[in-house]
């Protein structure tokens, strides 16, 4: 092949300012149309009449991604060479619609009724006040399902509505003031805790005090029609000590029986921290290496709380809401007060037929006039150890059982827990889109505990787990509601129900080995410490535990700044009754 000279090359280079192939403005390509194409474009169809009359009627997001997205591709945009040009009569053309239709102006009569179907309660909720209610009805007046303004159906429905955004978020105040000298060791997030996990077995019975009831059967039928059964209030002695003032952990504690101690609530509430929405705190004290889990005089955990994972959660004072005695503080000590009267209801007292523990009630000064209430207290051991400890770790727990009843098959006693659902107003703001109690508990029962397990799914973990770890073989759970939903001093008993504490665990979805875990956690956070008193405390707006390091003399009795938050509800009801116990005294020396 001959060599090619430098300057044939130069010369055969084109003229212009420009190289590569000539460009051209002809579309034609031998008479046929034709359309740049990109290796990068999509392949779809080979031709399509109709992409252009779609985009432009399309509009909003989709014309968006369509009219910006694709020109940036080379070839794109360029389906006008294959569009079809439409004929001028053409865009006056219409189909008609020949089906029949019917007008009902008519708001009367059979099928009517959309006129004046949103009268009273409903036109309120209609006008989209928030936390109300909207029912959509049927013919007849049945009600089909309820919505509620959030954006999904009410207790099955997603938690939060698209328009929730502009909520304003909560403050909600601490359990316990922190002290400028208090020093904040540790901060756990509730992410952290549920994922832990340990086996902990069933526990040992270590002793058994106190005396139980006989649970009267005829709670468990439902109540005659147009008849209540009213929660009478009986005046018993119930005991409620905290972990450090019982003599019997005492007792344990010297004969070093374990190196953790706590009593069933306090146990419970740290097992459920993760489902917790208000604050609350535990005192725990480490003397040589045994911790005390204790808690203050009126602490929160005593509280029974109402609809506190509910999404609309009854709002304080401050956060508009006008009924005083729906507020928070005031619904916790109700729910407290029907808990205590209902244990007393459903047994029947008799001295000939009661269930008598190996010990008496070690909390009972038997020089007073007023009658124990039904109760027994287990002091049961756990071992919390694990495979690299080369000491064994154990548990002691205090745990309280109700009542006791015969086996129907076997005939042998059967140990119970008693606890109350309570049904304040199914109407009223914080309600959680409960049912109406009075009307479906009998035909909707499984609604009603679903909605319950949604709005208080904190307070029955706490239950179940006192009855497992107490070895409870039922739990009764009570439906009590107000008589009148203004008065929060008199209610009826509505029927009672009782469960498996292990089968309505699985029905939560609640773990007690998470649980487990958590305490675990906990106790090897402390035992790492110093001798000394410290605070585990439930951050009021955060999912997080704070652990504090506090001075040794606090939360003592002569100590009045650290003294406990008091509940107004509990306060006036202490008021009371010094009230009632001066005019006693001052009728007795007249």
């Amino acid at each position: 092949m001959a060599p090619i000279a430098l300057t044939d090359i130069v010369a055969s280079l084109p003229t212009d300012s420009s190289w590569g192939p000539p460009t051209t403005s002809d579309s034609l390509v031998d008479g046929v149309p034709y359309a740049p194409y990109s290796k990068s474009d999509k392949l779809g169809r080979m031709a399509d009449w109709t992409t252009e009359g779609k985009d432009r009627d399309r509009g909003g997001r989709q014309q968006y991604n369509r009219n910006y997205r694709d020109q940036q591709v080379y070839g794109a945009g360029t389906s006008s060479l294959f569009a079809v040009q439409t004929a001028e009569d053409e865009s006056s053309f219409s189909v008609v619609d020949n089906t029949r239709t019917t007008n009902k102006t008519r708001g009367f009569g059979r099928g009517g009724g959309t006129v004046f179907r949103g009268r009273g309660r409903g036109a309120q909720a209609q006008r989209g006040a928030r936390g109300t209610m909207q029912r959509t009805g049927q013919r007849g007046g049945q009600q089909q399902g309820y919505y509620d303004n959030r954006g999904g159906r009410g207790g099955r429905g997603r938690r939060f509505g698209w328009k929730d955004y502009d909520k304003p978020q909560r403050n909600r105040d601490s359990s316990v003031t922190i002290k400028p000298d208090w020093n904040m060791l540790e901060e756990i997030d509730f992410n952290r805790l549920a994922k832990l996990n340990l086996d902990t077995g069933a526990g040992e019975d270590i002793d058994s005090y106190g005396f139980l009831y006989y649970y009267d059967r005829a709670f468990d039928k439902a109540p005659v029609k147009n008849t209540e059964r009213k929660l009478n209030v009986k005046d018993r002695s119930v005991y409620n000590i905290t972990t450090s003032s019982d003599p019997v952990i005492q007792d344990l504690a010297e004969k070093d029986e374990a190196t953790i101690f706590a009593t069933d609530s306090i146990l419970s509430m740290l097992m459920c921290s993760p489902r917790s929405i208000y604050s609350w705190d535990i005192v725990i004290t480490r003397h040589g290496n045994k911790l005390f889990l204790d808690k203050r005089d009126g602490s929160q955990i005593d509280m029974v709380s109402v609809n506190e994972n509910a999404a609309d959660a009854p709002l304080e004072a401050s956060e508009g809401n006008k009924d005083p005695i729906n507020f928070p503080a005031m619904l916790a000590s109700e729910a407290t007060a029907i808990n205590e009267l209902f244990v007393n209801e459903v047994v029947q007292e008799s001295d000939n037929s009661k269930h008598e523990m190996q010990h008496p009630n070690p909390f009972h000064n038997y020089e007073e006039t007023e009658p124990l209430a039904s109760k027994a207290y287990r002091y049961r051991r756990f071992d919390l150890s694990l495979e690299k400890d080369e000491e064994p770790l154990h548990l002691v727990v205090r745990t309280e059982l109700d009542a006791v009843m015969k086996n129907n098959i076997s005939g042998d006693d059967q140990f119970l827990t008693i606890k109350a659902l309570n049904e304040f107003d199914s109407k009223a703001q914080g309600s959680g889109g409960a049912l109406d109690w009075r009307t479906k508990l009998t035909t909707q029962r499984g609604a009603v505990v679903a909605t319950e397990m949604k709005n208080n799914s904190c307070k029955l973990a706490r239950w179940t787990t006192q009855s497992i770890i107490a070895k409870a073989d039922v739990m009764k759970l009570g439906f009590v509601s107000r008589a009148n939903p203004k008065s929060n001093s008199n209610h009826v008993i509505l029927g009672v129900v009782g469960y498996d504490p292990r089968k309505f665990a699985e029905q939560m979805n609640l773990n007690l080995n998470n649980g487990w875990g958590i305490v675990r956690t906990i106790v090897d956070m402390c035992l790492r410490k110093p001798e000394g008193k410290y605070v585990l405390v439930k951050d009021p707006n955060k999912q997080l535990l704070r652990l504090y390091e506090v001075p040794p003399a606090s939360f003592e009795e002569g100590e009045e700044d650290d003294g406990p938050v008091t509940l107004p509800a509990v306060k006036e009801k202490e008021e009371g009754k010094k009230e009632d116990g001066e005019k006693k005294d001052e009728g007795g020396e007249e």
